[in-house]
């Protein structure tokens, strides 16, 4: 059984990659690393709402890479080497909701 955790604080998290912003406000709900050891991390919780919305926070398009790769970089920044790339591969290749829908995506920019 997934375990529901919901978002103390509003994060605003800007992509160095991607120059746009996502908005995870705060009371967001989120089961956390889907399919993974729950840890403690921002970047689920930006890939959750990337995922469910398809968006970037100015509303245009989010593919499926782009959500994997803003995980990646959030991981990235958090020094959690391993897991920046099991988790970008097993979210791109499983995962993506809505993101998925706007395209697999490959391009960086």
């Amino acid at each position: 059984m997934s375990r529901l955790y919901v978002n103390p604080v509003l994060i605003v998290y800007t992509s160095c990659r991607y120059e746009k912003q996502v908005v995870v406000p705060k009371g967001y709900e989120s089961d956390g690393a889907t399919g993974a050891v729950d840890i403690y991390s921002r970047g689920w919780w930006v890939h959750d709402v990337l995922c469910e919305t398809g968006k970037w926070g100015d509303g245009t398009p989010c593919n499926n890479w782009q959500a994997s790769q803003v995980l990646q970089d959030i991981l990235d920044k958090e020094g959690r080497w391993f897991r920046k790339h099991t988790w970008f591969w097993a979210t791109w290749l499983f995962g993506g909701g809505k993101a998925r829908e706007n395209g697999m995506g490959f391009r960086s920019k």
